[in-house]
């Protein structure tokens, strides 16, 4: 039988939560019960380990956790919370003889006066405590919870409504949330080296243990750019290849590389195997299934399109002749071939045939996927998946009216698979009669159309449009 834990969480990514403890459990071979009924936008949760061990495992790895207690009782009053905690009698007596202990009380969604406190720890007498009372370095925490519904946009006094809380939780301390401290540590503005694409530093976090990234492992990203997942990958022992079409993000504008300068300021630099300017359709891979992971955050076209090698076809109106330069090309000019836009969609149903081939058996493939959130539907994620792979998780982060959703994809076979032949044509067209389309589908261009449908675009639009294809063939051809 599995004993209870009280969990604490941050109120943040409340939909990356369990996933996230799933998958730690996961790495380090243990169970977890985890109630079928939870309500993810509470910061509390009970759940089932085999041992305290695996409690501090979870406290001192994942991100949104900020606290683990062994849990005694919850309660809507009191009355019940006490009645509940003298029958488990046995499981705190052990500590009343001598063992230095504090009290305290805590308030979510509401601050709880210090009279009130008082008084809560009071009523707790019955325990009778006979150590020694230490507020700074106690043996033994006992907390208190209380959690009162949200009353956040109300005009009230902050003790308003005091006491008529939702559910009062009561343990012992069994760990603080050591993970969380990670968030300040890899913090972008901090970071040696970052761009306008960094990846911040608690998503970059959450990312990387959906990988289940430990010492010894071997994990890639095809769209690596300043490298954001690399950092934290090899932070948790990882080694990490990285590549990307452009070079330019990669190495920055100083003598020694961005990535290895921000690797070094983490001391992660010697867990960074190498760097590799290719577009992914193009790899050099001879081989597969021997990568533990991959990790990667495919550019959208927000900030930075995700492009591909080759030429798309534009208007002759807006094609410049071909003429002689002016003036002679430098010798060590290097030659950018030409590249073109690689649709979203395409992309991610490449990058999962090519997470089949390069997967050993059981390894992950975590990536971002923005979808339009009126137009989301599961197949979507599903209809993603191929022989081979099954989805793991599927976690949203949500803006509105667009959100983007941590896919994690396991490899769950050990058959050898061909590499993806990235062939555009074949991948399926918007204009089949009655035919689903992905909410992902064109994310850019519903993007820059605020995601109205085409037929409420205005002249604004039709002149941005304009003024986009225009630097759009200007990128395809390499001019200025």
């Amino acid at each position: 039988m599995l004993d209870q834990y009280l969990f604490i969480f941050a109120q943040a990514h409340e939909d990356f939560r369990i996933p996230e403890l799933r998958s730690i459990a996961e790495l380090h071979q243990f169970p977890i019960k985890i109630p079928e009924d939870i309500d993810v936008k509470r910061p509390f949760a009970v759940l089932g380990l085999e041992k305290e061990e695996h409690a501090r495992i979870l406290a001192r790895r994942c991100i949104l956790v900020k606290h683990v207690y062994e849990f005694y009782a919850s309660a809507t009053s009191y009355e019940e919370l006490h009645e509940k905690n003298r029958a488990l009698h046995a499981r705190w007596d052990k500590y009343a003889a001598d063992t230095s202990f504090k009290f305290f009380v805590a308030g979510f969604n509401q601050s709880i006066p210090q009279r009130r406190q008082k008084d809560v720890v009071e009523s707790f007498s019955y325990m009778d405590f006979q150590g020694k009372i230490d507020m700074k370095n106690p043996e033994l925490i006992m907390g208190c919870f209380e959690e009162y519904y949200d009353k956040q946009g109300t005009m009230r006094h902050k003790h308003e409504g005091d006491g008529n809380f939702r559910e009062v939780f009561f343990g012992r301390l069994i760990e603080d949330g050591s993970a969380r401290s990670l968030v300040q540590k890899f913090d972008v503005k901090k970071r040696a080296y970052y761009g306008n694409t960094s990846m911040e530093a608690e998503i970059s976090l959450l990312m990387v243990n959906q990988t289940l990234a430990s010492p010894g492992k071997v994990v890639y990203d095809p769209f690596i750019g300043t490298g954001s997942m690399a950092y934290t990958t090899a932070h948790f022992g990882a080694f990490v290849f990285g590549s990307d079409i452009d070079g330019r993000q990669m190495r920055g504008k100083e003598n020694q590389p961005g990535i290895m300068r921000a690797a070094a300021q983490y001391g992660v630099a010697e867990r960074i195997l190498d760097l590799g300017t290719f577009d992914v359709t193009h790899h050099p891979w001879r081989c597969g299934g021997f990568l533990d992971a991959i990790i990667t955050d495919p550019p959208y076209g927000v900030r930075a399109g995700a492009k591909r090698l080759g030429r798309r076809e534009t208007p002759r109106s807006l094609r410049r002749p071909i003429s002689a330069p002016s003036t002679p090309r430098p010798d060590d000019q290097p030659y950018i071939p030409p590249m073109k836009l690689y649709e979203l969609s395409a992309l991610a149903t490449d990058l999962v045939l090519l997470a089949r081939y390069l997967l050993r058996p059981g390894g992950r493939l975590v990536f971002f996927l923005p979808t339009v959130t009126d137009e989301y539907q599961e197949v979507d994620i599903q209809t993603m998946t191929c022989e081979g792979m099954e989805l793991v998780a599927n976690s949203l982060q949500d803006f509105g009216v667009w959100g983007r959703r941590l896919v994690t994809i396991r490899k769950t076979t050990s058959q050898d698979y061909p590499p993806p032949a990235f062939d555009t044509a074949a991948a399926p067209s918007d204009d089949v009669d009655g035919a689903h389309v992905p909410a992902h589908r064109h994310f850019r261009q519903k993007y820059f159309q605020k995601f109205r449908s085409p037929t409420e675009g205005d002249e604004e639009g039709s002149q941005r449009s304009l003024s986009e294809a225009i630097e759009q063939v200007a990128e395809d051809n390499n001019l200025p």
